[in-house]
């Protein structure tokens, strides 16, 4: 959960700078797809430990 919110701290700060600084639109690109890779991130390893706990038992 942390790196989640770091990496999307990360990916505001640079979408702020690359937006309000002139020429720097490389890091306004940057931090969308880095926006994009963490979120996929997320949802991959929050699905993974979901699944994980749905184990049943079966009653004999």
């Amino acid at each position: 959960m942390t790196l989640f919110l770091l990496l999307v701290l990360v990916a505001v700060v640079l979408g702020i700078i690359g937006a309000v600084a002139q020429g720097l639109g490389y890091l306004l690109a940057i931090a969308i797809v880095l926006f994009i890779a963490t979120v996929i991130f997320a949802g991959v390893r929050w699905s993974r430990g979901a699944r994980r706990g749905t184990r049943r038992r079966t009653l004999r």
